[in-house]
């Protein structure tokens, strides 16, 4: 008996690593060119399918295009590469300031609420809206979903954007992204344009609707960058210029160091400071 059980265990471990090996030939391999594309998404519906996506999620699959345009951007992000100055001049630094602290007077009763609620103030929320959006005038015209699955299927950084897909998916199918929605190059979405899976990980109904709409609710994506703040390290009634307690969470935001000081100086100038 027991030589028939090891043998039944060898047997069984022996098709667990077929299986295995099946499923690595079968992983949709990444390109770096749009001539694999078509046939990575074939195969990527079939993972998302096995991993439990569901039918609109899968559905969206069907309709999603190489984008160049996102793979041009993604080699060739200069404005990171500007000095402090140079780049707040190019962001409109200024025109951002005086938006903003007109828009917090007229949104008062919102902000207030925010900041009761997260500990966040207006300042630096503002501050990211107006950088990101033009406080959610310029949302962007890319297909989300094709941003992001071109990303996915490319060999930079599929990984990370291989879970930004998914997460997208997962948004279409609670009815939080529709499949043909539009917005930035990299799949970011909404007026504070979030990456699909901080919206999964972060996102809040501010407005009670039962859907957490970054795109048409700006109490939704406000609520929610300071959500995304307070995951990062923000504290109640702290600093959060360079040094200060509350700059790591800034830091979260965003990797490069100038859009980080412009976040904190805009900030600051709209609260007051």
């Amino acid at each position: 008996m027991a030589f028939v059980a090891k043998g039944r265990f060898f047997a069984g471990v022996a098709t667990a690593l077929l299986v295995m090996a099946g499923a690595a030939q079968a992983a949709p391999q990444c390109g770096n060119n749009s001539a694999g594309f078509p046939a990575w998404v074939e195969q990527f519906k079939q993972e998302a399918k096995s991993q439990g996506i569901g039918g609109r999620g899968l559905g969206a699959l069907n309709n999603l295009t190489y984008s160049t345009k996102t793979i041009a951007l993604d080699r060739n992000q200069k404005s990171f590469k500007y000095s402090l100055d140079k780049f707040m001049q190019v962001r409109g630094a200024q025109t951002i300031v005086s938006r903003g602290k007109a828009l917090k007077t007229q949104n008062a009763a919102l902000f207030a609420s925010i900041e009761k609620r997260y500990g966040v103030p207006a300042g630096p929320i503002i501050a990211i809206w107006g950088m990101e959006t033009g406080f959610g005038a310029v949302l962007g015209s890319q297909h989300t979903l094709s941003a992001v699955a071109t990303l996915a299927y490319d060999c930079r950084r599929s990984d990370y954007f291989r879970e930004q897909l998914y997460a997208a998916l997962k948004l279409v199918d609670h009815g939080d992204l529709a499949p043909d929605a539009r917005g930035a190059l990299h799949g970011e979405i909404g007026q504070t344009q979030f990456m699909p899976a901080n919206v999964l990980k972060y996102g809040v109904d501010g407005d009670g609707s039962g859907h957490i709409d970054m795109v048409r609710s700006k109490a939704d994506a406000l609520a929610s960058t300071a959500n995304f703040l307070v995951g990062h390290g923000w504290q109640r009634g702290a600093g959060y210029q360079p040094g200060e307690p509350s700059f790591g969470a800034i830091q979260g935001w965003n990797s490069a160091t100038v859009y980080q000081q412009a976040i904190a100086i805009i900030g600051a100038q709209i609260d007051g400071k």
